[in-house]
């Protein structure tokens, strides 16, 4: 392992300051909203812009992380990593200080952390570590999309079926399914060190993990609406009966 490069820690921090400086402006403009509401505010544009920046670094300025994995980083793909990284240390602190969230997801936060930091200290695996990148943040958006929908009241509508399905679409396809396949390339190229080979087994384990409760969540939610449906059926029939028998 070597240090950081001249400017990597410099980009990492600047990035840390302008995570943890929206923030503090969304808190000053509107402390009604309170701490959560401005942090996935943060959350949900760092998504955006990451997805954005990861999607030209992986299809368009190369190299093909399935083909290429554990090769040299590049410099985009080196400022993408420092970017996700200030990121992640700002929303890690951020959930450590509010104990939002729980173990599992912690431990994802960690293991991202310590991902980007090995991929940037040892030169290498920048380009499958952006390519999990886009695949990890590509759900994000909706995921806070379906937060602000619940704090707005309008989660149970057609819109909030409608986040919720892509969301689990998206999961399960890009993350679980294409993530298969660069797991696989992480795990059979010679390029690739050990011990970015162990942070695939955990990031890859971590998804499905995920998965398995995104998949308990969307039967008990295809069940509660087929409920619903049905009862709806049943009212309208028996209204429909109702009204039969007045004309009569």
């Amino acid at each position: 392992l070597t240090s950081l490069a001249i400017g990597e820690h410099e980009r990492v921090l600047c990035s840390l300051a302008v995570w943890s400086g929206l923030y503090a402006l969304l808190c000053r403009i509107s402390p009604q909203r309170g701490p959560e509401w401005n942090c996935r505010l943060v959350t949900l544009t760092h998504g955006v812009a990451i997805v954005m920046l990861t999607a030209y670094v992986v299809f368009v300025d190369g190299p093909w992380p399935l083909t290429h994995a554990g090769s040299e980083n590049t410099a985009l793909q080196t400022s993408a990593l420092c970017v996700c990284l200030g990121y992640f240390l700002f929303d890690m602190a951020w959930c450590v200080r509010f104990g939002s969230e729980g173990a599992v997801m912690l431990g994802h936060h960690a293991a991202s952390i310590v991902g980007i930091l090995l991929a940037l200290l040892t030169g290498v695996s920048a380009c499958e570590t952006c390519a999990v990148i886009f695949g990890s943040e590509l759900t994000n958006p909706l995921l806070q999309a379906r937060w602000f929908l619940r704090r707005l009241g309008r989660y149970d509508s057609l819109l909030g079926d409608a986040v919720d399905l892509l969301f689990i679409f998206l999961f399960a396809t890009v993350r679980v399914g294409v993530g298969a396949a660069m797991f696989y390339c992480e795990l059979t190229s010679p390029r690739t060190t050990v011990v970015m080979k162990l942070g695939g087994v955990v990031m890859y384990g971590l998804a499905w993990v995920f998965m398995v409760d995104i998949g308990r969540f969307g039967y008990k939610k295809t069940r509660m609406r087929y409920k619903q449906w049905r009862e709806k059926r049943k009212d309208s029939e028996v209204d429909r009966c109702h009204s039969d028998n007045k004309n009569k």
